[in-house]
């Protein structure tokens, strides 16, 4: 895609669901079609709390990008599996701490990447880009030219990885994926990643697991131990990987938040 609107042969997908679109359709969005609302009311109908567990990963990218705007002085992002855009954003996060900071959205989906160049406007001083790219191939996306345009991959990179990796199903080809990303960034980057968990809530999130399948969308749980080998090679930064509403909360009320009720970890780590 290189303007605002989608391909006119663009796969939009509409015959099953889209995690991005289900994340919409949970916070209140309204775009998302009839598959991504049943997808999303199956979940809620098995596990109520989905709602406030996609909410808390919101608030976690939140945090972390503030984090490493402001504290690691980060000045480029690159955000994989964006989703669709929720006010705010990433780029208005870390832009308040710093307007110069530039920041890549991209996801597969090109509903996505339509309302992310309609609705995301940079501050004058940094600049967005959204390149369409499925992070399945890293190489593609990596050497896209939205990519190579706004970000110097020379200079440490702030990268995103928030509620995606559970959309890849087999554990090595995850690792695989991620790993090729990691390795293409420059020494003192950032990985920011929440990673989806069932540690907390077996039972229930199996239901939800299968209302995913059922409506034509992945999910794969990963048990602590096999979400820190994302972060394999990296400096975890205090207090590590947890459950993400405990990751530097903002206040109180994350803490209070019932652990059952969360079902992603949450860290970032330096690359030496």
């Amino acid at each position: 895609m290189t303007d605002g609107n989608s391909r006119p042969d663009a796969d939009l997908r509409t015959d099953r669901a889209h995690g991005a679109r289900i994340y919409d359709y949970i916070l209140g969005g309204k775009d998302n079609y009839a598959v991504d609302r049943a997808a999303g009311e199956a979940g809620l109908q098995v596990w109520p709390a989905l709602g406030v567990h996609m909410r808390a990963n919101r608030t976690f990218m939140h945090r972390a990008g503030r984090f490493l705007a402001q504290e690691c002085g980060v000045r480029q992002f690159l955000d994989i599996g964006t989703g669709i855009p929720t006010s705010p954003n990433l780029h208005e996060i870390v832009q308040e701490a710093a307007p110069e900071t530039r920041v890549v959205y991209t996801d597969n989906d090109p509903i996505v990447l339509a309302h992310a160049r309609a609705l995301m406007t940079s501050a004058e001083r940094g600049r967005t880009a959204y390149p369409q790219s499925d992070m399945r191939d890293p190489e593609a996306l990596l050497s896209a030219p939205e990519v190579l345009e706004t970000l110097d991959l020379d200079r440490p990179v702030g990268l995103m990885l928030i509620g995606i990796v559970h959309f890849i199903e087999d554990d090595e080809e995850a690792l695989a994926v991620v790993r090729r990303i990691i390795d293409a960034m420059p020494s003192g980057s950032y990985v920011a990643a929440t990673v989806a968990t069932d540690d907390f809530a077996p039972e229930l999130l199996a239901k939800v697991a299968d209302t995913y399948h059922e409506h034509g969308e992945t999910l794969r749980f990963r048990s602590k131990a096999d979400s820190e080998r994302f972060f394999d090679g990296l400096e975890l930064v205090a207090p590590g990987l947890v459950q993400m509403h405990k990751w530097r909360p903002d206040d109180d009320e994350h803490l209070a938040l019932d652990e059952a009720d969360i079902a992603m970890y949450g860290g970032i780590g330096r690359k030496p």
